[in-house]
């Protein structure tokens, strides 16, 4: 069987990516398929958009985090992508950590790259190739949507957004079931109030 590659878009502040990425990773050890990570930026995406005052509160220190990532997969490559999203999202999801500096170095200890690259932070130089990458994933999707959005066999969708990542087989099967809805060209969403909190567990 031909393994699928799968592109994943994410915004290392978002934690509706998160939690949908710690499932797609479980999906890769049940399923024959292979993630790709780019990103994404809510800030870009929400900049000229009339948003809640906390929703935009809640964005101010978005830039700093994505601008960080471009920085290291300019300098390293993509492949560095996940295990600093997986340091970032641990400490922004997990610890509830400030989303500042130091940080953003910690981070980048634990991924065993450059520290030097925080000073991306506050380098809006990056944000060109921010928006092309951005760009590369949310226009198959449209401008209402944002992240998790995921590519693959020609077919992109924003989602799926879940409150907690399933595990092991169920993983699996959910992925089976996103295929399979996926294959659908006039299939576009589902949809439900969310009634509980997000379980980062």
């Amino acid at each position: 069987m031909t393994k699928t590659n799968a592109d994943f878009w994410f915004d290392p502040v978002c934690p509706f990516a998160w939690i949908t990425s710690r499932w797609i990773l479980e999906v890769e050890q049940v399923r024959d398929i292979e993630v790709t990570w780019h990103i994404m930026s809510l800030a870009y995406l929400n900049q000229d958009k009339d948003i809640p005052d906390d929703y935009r509160e809640f964005l101010k220190p978005a830039w700093g985090p994505v601008r960080v990532a471009m920085a290291a997969e300019q300098k390293y490559g993509k492949e560095v992508l996940l295990p600093l999203y997986t340091a970032l999202g641990n400490r922004f999801h997990l610890e509830k950590a400030e989303k500042d500096r130091a940080t953003i170095e910690a981070a980048l200890q634990e991924a065993g790259v450059d520290l030097g690259l925080a000073d991306a932070m506050d380098d809006a130089s990056y944000d060109e190739a921010i928006a092309r990458s951005h760009h590369l994933g949310m226009d198959q999707v449209g401008n209402e949507v944002g992240t998790p959005t995921i590519a693959f066999e020609g077919h992109a969708f924003f989602g799926p957004v879940i409150s907690k990542a399933p595990r092991g087989e169920d993983a699996g099967r959910m992925w089976d079931a996103f295929v399979t809805l996926s294959a659908f060209d006039h299939f576009y969403e589902l949809k439900r109030s969310r009634t509980e909190d997000l379980d980062f567990s």
